[in-house]
């Protein structure tokens, strides 16, 4: 009799626990996690992790920027997910939290990967869902999905309607807005100390300018930089030891070319961001007290 390979690819999204009841409580040294930082949920996963000076209590493998699997995974994440799934017939993808105690996959899901580093190892470090602000994170989150995100993929896509394509600029102009007027009294997108939706929106922002960038024409990307506070942000946030540490431009640039079919516009040639120069100006002083979640942002210019 033959085998039968499931039609449907299963999802790992079980939670790490308050206690031993959970089936993965949260114990030092147990679990691991299996980041590329050219990928967008994993650089979110990674800049948390390194806010809440996790890397000893919960380890990091690095993989490469582009998957290594004919079928668009890693072939060092295959034996992870076939543990974890019988015949799994999907890509072995990252982000993956794995279980060392039992060899298995515990999750792959980013939002919740992010929300457990922090309510349950983050005991030391920043308040990154602070109370009663779960419902304004997951706004942003939102706002960074639909209003930029998926709005500015839309703009960028040449073979769609022009009239769609200026439709769904207007739509990333809109988001961006309502992120830059977020900014225009306070230091963070909710009041004067970082949280998690200050760590989703500048991987949104770096994702909008070192990918989506390059299939935009050059009159949306300046319309794009026409947000002062939002790039400032985004450079000041680029400084502290947390984030700009994280960037690997080329891995992200090698990642989006090897993946993407789409046209590339003039955008391209518009940078908006010297990442390296950002990530370069980062303070010793503020990387000492990030380790132990109380290192403020670095405040500079940027180009």
């Amino acid at each position: 009799m033959s085998a039968t390979y499931p039609k449907a690819v299963p999802s790992f999204q079980s939670r790490i626990g308050r206690d031993a009841r959970s089936g993965f409580p949260a114990v030092p040294h147990r679990y691991r996690l299996h980041l590329t930082p050219s990928c967008p949920s994993c650089l979110r996963i990674a800049v948390t992790h390194s806010l809440l000076g996790l890397r000893d209590v919960l380890p990091v493998t690095s993989l490469p920027a582009v998957p290594d699997a004919s079928d668009g995974g890693y072939l060092a994440l295959r034996p992870l997910y076939e543990a974890s799934s019988h015949l799994y017939p999907g890509p072995a993808l990252a982000p993956v939290l794995s279980d060392g105690w039992t060899g298995r996959i515990v999750s792959t899901h980013a939002p919740d990967i992010v929300q457990d580093l922090t309510r349950r190892f983050g005991v030391s470090g920043p308040r990154l869902y602070p109370d009663g602000a779960d419902a304004r994170i997951e706004e942003i989150g939102r706002l960074c999905e639909q209003g930029v995100n998926a709005a500015a993929q839309r703009a960028g896509q040449y073979g769609a309607d022009a009239a769609a394509r200026d439709v769904a600029l207007a739509a990333l102009l809109r988001g961006l807005g309502v992120l830059e007027r977020r900014l225009a009294s306070a230091d963070y997108l909710l009041g004067e100390h970082l949280t998690a939706a200050d760590v989703q929106l500048w991987v949104t922002l770096v994702q909008l300018d070192t990918v989506h960038r390059w299939h935009l024409d050059a009159a949306a990307v300046y319309r794009i930089t026409d947000h002062p506070r939002l790039w400032s942000y985004a450079r000041r946030l680029a400084a502290h030891p947390a984030f700009g540490p994280h960037l690997d431009l080329d891995g992200i640039a090698r990642r989006h070319h090897a993946h993407c079919r789409g046209q590339e516009a003039a955008g391209a040639a518009v940078r908006i961001v010297d990442w390296t120069r950002c990530a370069a100006s980062t303070d010793t002083d503020a990387g000492t007290g990030a380790a132990t979640g109380t290192g403020a942002v670095v405040k500079t210019t940027g180009s």
